[in-house]
């Protein structure tokens, strides 16, 4: 039971991840800058401190016991993480959501199950698992198999966007649910989105200290019934409090770039509507960590947890592909192309959370 309800929750969150970006469509008038930001404020400053004064008694106060070392690290994971989420924005403006996101968490999943192995093979720690131990060990084997699995994926739909591409050109169609569809800058960004956007499980990890005294306050209350929900929430806040640091610097300079800071007042667009879509997406942003946080407190595998997260964003987000018609206008050669790549990068998630499953 504990493993379906984990399942279930890393659903919930992979639907939130996989369908925030929908909201953002409906905003009329305004630059990407300026919504962006908008959803950003709720996603990384206003909701999370309310979702763990809901859910944690006292998570002021586990803060400020905490060492300045350790929330110092979290909150720099948290702003290379932003600089992964403000891409992972533009990725998916620039590609569409279904290959934009598939690209980018197949990159995620890539360097999340990665970099820490070669920074602990450097760095030993007790209780991390270094790159020679996933090279000398049969469940380490397994993972680095679906690395590789996941990394032929990304190269097929790398090829499918191309040949999407070309299909709408010779057709003379515009894509119609993206007319910003750009694929040469559309990779560069998801690139660099799918590699930085690994830093939000590398923060968890530095600042799982925070966690662990709300999970011990918890249990102390509550003897018997096992580990606390929401232990992650108190952490999240210091990772998005960096994470809101680089998005808000770049927005802002955009704002001065493109001349858009009147979008906030300009009442020549629907401010109320652009608002509320706005506020929505942020806040359905911020969801995703917040059944996150659920899901692994059951399964209490962190790293099969991140793989099972980004499997069922990739499937929401390929699924809200079609609805939106992304594909429209291309030849069958080309989506079968593209659903092949997607299918090779959740193979690889299986795989990699299969090999996790070993160890």
């Amino acid at each position: 039971m504990q493993v379906i309800l984990g399942v279930i929750f890393h659903f919930i969150g992979g639907f939130a991840s996989g369908s925030f970006y929908i909201p953002y469509k409906k905003v009329r008038g305004w630059a990407w800058e300026t919504y962006w930001i908008v959803g950003g404020l709720f996603s990384w400053l206003i909701v999370p401190p309310v979702a763990a004064y809901l859910t944690i008694p006292g998570f002021a106060d586990i803060i400020a016991a905490t060492s300045g070392k350790i929330l110092l690290l979290t909150y720099f994971f948290g702003a290379l993480w932003g600089i992964g989420g403000l891409t992972y924005g533009l990725g998916v403006r620039y590609l569409g959501v279904s290959l934009g996101s598939s690209i980018i968490l197949g990159l995620c999943s890539v360097f999340g199950a990665l970099i820490p192995s070669v920074y602990y093979n450097f760095n030993p720690t007790p209780g991390k698992d270094s790159f020679s131990d996933l090279l000398g060990s049969q469940w380490g084997n397994m993972v680095l198999i679906g690395l590789l699995v996941c990394v032929i994926g990304i190269i097929i739909c790398g090829k499918a966007g191309g040949m999407k591409e070309k299909d709408l050109v010779a057709s003379g169609k515009a894509d119609p649910s993206n007319n910003e569809y750009k694929i040469g800058l559309g990779l560069t960004v998801s690139i660099v989105s799918g590699i930085l956007s690994a830093c939000f499980a590398f923060g968890i990890d530095a600042g799982k200290e925070m966690a662990n005294q709300a999970n011990e306050i918890w249990k102390a209350a509550n003897p018997g019934q096992g580990e606390f929900l929401f232990q992650n929430n108190v952490t999240y806040i210091i990772i998005l409090w960096g994470g809101l640091t680089t998005n808000l610097v770049w927005c802002m300079i955009l704002n001065a770039r493109n001349k858009t800071f009147g979008d906030y007042t300009n009442k020549q667009t629907p401010l109320l509507k652009n608002y509320i879509f706005s506020a929505l997406a942020g806040t359905t942003w911020f969801l995703q960590f917040f059944f996150y946080g659920m899901g692994e407190s059951k399964l209490g595998n962190g790293a099969s947890s991140w793989i099972l997260h980004m499997a069922f964003i990739i499937l929401i987000a390929n699924t809200w592909g079609l609805v939106l018609g992304e594909w429209k206008g291309v030849r069958k050669h080309t989506f079968g192309t593209v659903m092949a790549g997607i299918a090779v990068i959740i193979l690889s998630v299986v795989i990699v959370g299969y090999g996790n499953s070993l160890k």
